[in-house]
């Protein structure tokens, strides 16, 4: 690597001291200004400057220190885990190469992780006189700080307040550190007058971050942290007077500080959550407009120059966001507001990947130039987001993918200015929200840690419904899933194709009719009374509901609820449940008239290496190819033909798709979920990549294909979805594994109705399932609640 850099840099004459400088003035401007080229820039020839330094030179600790910043600031910016890690990297080697008697050890020992004992030792071998002695007063200051809010030592605040009013003391007038000097003694006091309640403490809070504020630039990258910090103090102030002008002082400080300028998305974002926080339990802080404000910032900060995974990294810290700010909105009767923003802050990757698919037809035939790069660039971004393969270092992708979203945002800008395209690609209100009901009712279920509520979207309606879920929470939600999950343990539902047998479970099972009771009772029919469904119909004339659950709800099987003691107390008595990972999702799956016979691709794989054997589907196969026969064109891939590739090439040419082989769900990454082909696994990663135009049914007969992410609830991380996201209007799929002579009784009664009339989207795949799922329940026994309830429908 050393030699590939010094390379580069000796062919454009640069020597290792220009770079260096180079690379200095780009991290000052970085920090200054905020401009995310600076930060890029100075990476680029940190690397390129050590590149060019030997292993023993003197200045090798000094470099390999510059470069730790500055992949740590671009951390703070983007968030990407490999920067912070090579951050760590870059200082734990300047420590390693720093000999004992260096006269820039103390600078040295500043970057180990133990900062503390670090920060001291630096302090102590530096002289009286050193130019660097009030840093490092101010780097003890904030060690101290930082201990004492992990452990709360009194005597660490105290040596806090100490450090940094040395540091300040010895920081002239005008200089830039001055406003850091400031705000690290401001906090400190203001650590001291939450634990003790002394009003001079206060006083010397708003004191402090009142002149940290006065002395930051305009345009200063820590501006938004200065009004961040004010707002905190002046609540505090607010408490203890109640002074509406403190109050109006605190909101003000509140908003400015969740204004994106020059600050790091991540760190704006922050501050908005904790402004929604406190409004959560203090009215008064306005909560409705905190939410809004983190949601405005929450697509900047999962942006789209991350790649996939370390978007769903971010999205873990977001603290169940879209479901407290949808609690709120609705608890203010702000209906409409609370179906947007379950919408907007739910399934985030998933909307970003829809709109860099988005059709660019209207803007194409007004403005074809900018429309065909805004389709150029929203290609080559998606092939980089989604990971896919290629030759890159991770430093020219991460370069590549900044550089392509920056350029998209700007095109999106530039569009937005145009007449006629104001809210272009913006994301839908909840009137266009509204026109997701084609078919039937769309029921969107808010699962919050306090209650749920209902969001009913009725055809031909252009008003939000509102159904009060009292009774029902997320703690209940959780422990209902923890029974399910249980009792599929005690079974032995691994996956498709095991033998069921006796005399194994050590543990009784749980009473999961009590869990399909609760949800019946307190969820399912309460909607139904609402809609006035509760009555028995035929199959083909019972009504359709789409539900779309959200947080820990995600993971029940709402068509299955019911009271099993009570005739006519089961939801599948009354309707017809399909399921949609987001509004959005319907909206983007329109059905289209079919013009001729559908193309259908089956896929079977009976023997897969270290799983067991599948018989049935040769039975589902020959099942699916006789109701096919003079009413789709049928193809087939089994056995060694059916390959990862070989399978995605085949899907491009067929409307439809049948899977019967083993899947797996992966709890650590779950992107890395997939079907077992052979030779290897088509994982969700490849199958998002995808995408493909005006695709009908894709059947999933295999295990935990619509499992999503425990982590992620609300983010849809599974196959399921993944085959939505490619281009399938409709999906059926599995909440947990199946047994294989099922899977034949299923997929025949599916396709027997499907191709009488060879569409989909217009309900018809729900309509199928649900009678399949009929004959399969009598078969099996209505209480053998694991064999036949995994099975649901998704889409349109």
């Amino acid at each position: 690597m050393r030699t590939e850099q010094a390379t580069c840099s000796q062919m454009d004459g640069s020597s290792y001291e220009d770079l260096c400088k180079q690379a200095k003035t780009h991290h000052d401007r970085f920090r200054r200004l905020g401009e995310l080229d600076d930060i890029e820039k100075a990476i680029e020839y940190g690397n390129r400057a050590l590149g060019l330094t030997p292993e023993e030179h003197l200045d090798t600790p000094n470099r390999l220190t510059c470069l730790g910043n500055y992949y740590n600031d671009r951390y703070r910016r983007l968030g990407k885990l490999e920067d912070m890690e090579k951050s760590f990297d870059c200082r734990m080697r300047a420590l390693g190469s720093t000999s004992e008697n260096d006269a820039e050890l103390p600078e040295m020992w500043t970057t180990w992780k133990n900062r503390l004992s670090t920060s001291a030792r630096a302090l102590t071998v530096s002289p009286h006189e050193h130019p660097d002695l009030s840093d490092r007063q101010a780097d003890l200051g904030v060690s101290y700080g930082d201990r004492y809010r992990r452990m709360g030592n009194m005597a660490d605040l105290e040596k806090s307040i100490e450090c940094n009013s040395r540091a300040l003391a010895l920081t002239p007038d005008g200089h830039p550190d001055l406003p850091d000097r400031h705000g690290a003694l401001g906090v400190s006091y203001g650590d001291r007058y939450q634990r003790m309640g002394d009003m001079a403490d206060l006083e010397k809070w708003i004191e402090h971050l009142s002149r940290a504020h006065t002395f930051t630039p305009d345009g200063h990258p820590h501006l938004s942290l200065r009004h961040y910090q004010m707002a905190i103090s002046r609540h505090h102030q607010y408490q203890h007077t109640g002074h509406p002008s403190h109050l109006h002082a605190c909101l003000t400080s509140f908003r400015q500080s969740s204004r994106l300028s020059s600050a790091a998305p991540r760190d704006v974002f922050d501050y908005t959550l904790r402004w929604a926080n406190l409004a959560s339990q203090y009215s008064y802080l306005n909560p409705l407009e905190a939410f809004r404000a983190a949601l405005d910032v929450l697509p900047h900060f999962i942006w789209l120059a991350a790649t996939t995974a370390q978007r769903y990294a971010n999205l873990a810290l977001t603290e169940n966001l879209a479901i407290r700010a949808g609690a709120a909105a609705i608890q203010s009767s702000e209906y409409g507001t609370g179906l947007e923003w379950l919408e907007h802050g739910r399934c985030i990757v998933w909307n970003q990947t829809l709109m860099l698919r988005s059709p660019l037809d209207d803007l194409e035939a007004s403005h074809p130039v900018i429309a065909a790069r805004l389709s150029l660039i929203s290609k080559q971004l998606d092939q980089t987001n989604s990971g896919a393969p290629g030759s890159r270092s991770n430093n020219d992708a991460l370069g590549l993918r900044y550089r392509l979203a920056r350029e998209y945002t700007d095109l999106l800008t530039q569009t937005r200015l145009l007449p006629g395209f104001e809210d272009f690609l913006q994301p839908p209100k909840a009137t266009g929200l509204m026109r997701v009901a084609r078919h039937g009712p769309v029921v969107v279920i808010n699962c919050s840690k306090d209650d749920c509520d209902a969001l009913v979207i009725m055809p031909g309606q252009d008003r939000v419904g509102h159904v009060s879920l009292p009774s029902y929470t997320e703690s209940k939600a959780t422990h209902a899933r923890s029974e399910i999950e249980q009792l599929l343990l005690n079974k032995g539902f691994r996956e498709r194709g095991f033998k069921l047998k006796g005399g194994r479970i050590k543990q009784p099972d749980p009473d999961v009719g009590l869990v399909l009771a609760d949800l019946w009772k307190d969820i399912v029919k309460p909607v139904l009374e609402y809609l006035g469904y509760l009555t028995n119909h035929t199959v083909d004339q019972m009504p359709h509901i789409t539900w779309c659950p959200t947080g820990a709800l995600t993971f029940l099987p709402l068509h299955a609820a019911g009271d099993y003691d009570q005739p006519g107390s089961r939801v599948f008595d009354h309707v017809i449940s399909s399921y949609t990972p987001t509004l959005t999702a319907l909206l983007a799956s329109a059905p289209t008239v079919p013009r001729r016979a559908p193309r259908l691709l089956a896929v079977g794989q009976m023997a897969t290496s270290g799983y067991s054997q599948l018989p049935g589907t040769a039975r589902e196969l020959a099942s699916i190819r006789a109701h096919a026969h003079n009413r789709a064109e049928y193809s087939q891939l089994t056995g060694s033909k059916a390959t990862a590739t070989a399978v995605l090439d085949a899907m491009e040419e067929h409307d439809w798709v049948h899977l019967a082989c083993h899947a797996h769900q992966n709890v650590t990454d779950p992107t890395k979920s997939g079907f077992f082909l052979h030779g290897g696994r088509l994982d969700l990663a490849a199958i998002t990549r995808q995408s493909f135009k005006s695709k009908g049914l894709a059947f999933l007969s295999a295990c935990q294909t619509a499992t999503g992410d425990e982590k992620l609830p609300d983010e849809a991380i599974h196959l399921a979805s993944g085959m939505l996201m490619a281009g399938y209007r409709s999906v059926t799929a599995t909440m947990w594994s199946v047994i294989d002579e099922d899977a034949p009784v299923v997929a025949d009664m599916v396709y027997s109705r499907l191709l009488k009339d060879g569409k989909v989207g217009s309900g018809e795949a729900g309509r199928a399932l649900h009678a399949a799922v009929a004959r399969l329940r009598e078969k099996v026994g209505e209480r053998n609640i694991a064999r036949w309830v995994p099975y649901i429908h998704i889409g349109s």
